[in-house]
């Protein structure tokens, strides 16, 4: 008798389907050793416009989390698959609000830095080694729910006032020349880091 949770990979409960994105962590091989490729987002875009990321962006139909991070690379950066050498996964993120983010490490190969106008501004690439020796700084948020008007208060102890959780949430930057790499940015590269060695 369940026997069948000994072999079970388990999932998160309330996986959204429509909230997972993926990005491509693109190394350039130079001289000097690898190199990440980043973009600032264009200020034409509705969200995040001019701040720093990796390509990519929300997995659309029945595509896998991978096929996502080709995709918005090839889109973002005019190139086609085969300029893409994909290594594979990488730890995911989790946001608060359920957002989850695949990353993937591929190596960009012939790439002459052409992108897409539409989608981003400009590139730029920073060594590998200066992430493997400059930690990030690390500020907080704090995070705490707030019900909506219609929760019902009355099915609860303590009515309106229960004590809800709080907690806070890591926010960590990086300072590259006149470069600030922060956010989900920062915090996908600098867990992954140990992986990308």
């Amino acid at each position: 008798m369940f026997k069948h949770l000994n072999t079970r990979i388990p999932k998160r409960i309330e996986q959204e389907k429509d909230k997972v994105s993926a990005v491509m962590i693109p190394l350039i091989k130079k001289n000097d050793g690898y190199h990440i490729l980043f973009e600032v987002r264009s200020n034409k875009l509705s969200q995040q416009p001019g701040e720093i990321c990796f390509p990519g962006g929300r997995r659309e139909h029945d595509e896998t989390s991978m096929e996502t991070s080709i995709r918005e690379t090839c889109e973002e950066l005019l190139i086609s698959e085969s300029n893409i050498k994909l290594y594979g996964p990488l730890d995911y993120f989790l946001s608060p609000a359920g957002l989850r983010i695949d990353p993937y490490l591929g190596e960009l190969v012939n790439y002459d830095g052409q992108y897409s106008n539409d989608e981003v501004s400009e590139i730029f690439t920073v060594p590998l080694a200066f992430f493997q020796n400059t930690p990030p700084k690390c500020y907080y948020n704090k995070v705490t729910m707030y019900p909506t008007d219609n929760f019902p208060f009355d099915k609860v102890p303590g009515g309106k006032e229960y004590p809800w959780a709080r907690g806070e949430y890591e926010v960590l930057f990086y300072e590259y020349d006149d470069r600030i790499i922060w956010g989900l940015t920062a915090k996908i590269l600098y867990y992954n880091l140990k992986m990308i060695q």
